[in-house]
């Protein structure tokens, strides 16, 4: 289990990611009332579709990343963060600083996704 010193370490760190995600996440992602019709060349319409798609795909993918950091503060607050959600023991300090945001011992996460595997998924 992480001692005080270690969880306010991951609370700070935790919480100054969001910080700066959910500023991100304010700024415009493009003028995307930009119409199609603006651009007369094809090449062009692909290029704005795929740019705007990409931006897309990122801004969900933060998204995610902005959930699964409100998860980990909140596992924080009633002193549940550190602990897997698959066995119930510690998850290494190691695991934590490379994944703060993890729910899964590596023994655990490795099972899961093994299982993924074996799936197809």
């Amino acid at each position: 289990m992480l001692n005080g010193k270690k969880r306010a370490y991951f609370k700070k760190w935790l919480s100054q990611r969001l910080t700066n995600l959910l500023s991100d996440a304010e700024k415009p992602i493009r003028d995307i009332t930009l119409s199609l019709e603006d651009y007369q060349d094809f090449t062009d319409q692909a290029s704005l579709e795929s740019d705007l798609g990409l931006t897309l795909h990122l801004k969900e993918r933060e998204s995610n990343l902005i959930d699964k950091i409100k998860g980990a503060l909140e596992r924080i607050s009633n002193g549940t963060f550190g602990v897997c959600e698959g066995c119930g023991e510690d998850i290494s300090e190691k695991r934590l600083k490379a994944r703060p945001m993890t729910t899964l011992c590596i023994n655990c996460k490795r099972k899961e996704e093994a299982d993924e595997k074996m799936r197809g998924m």
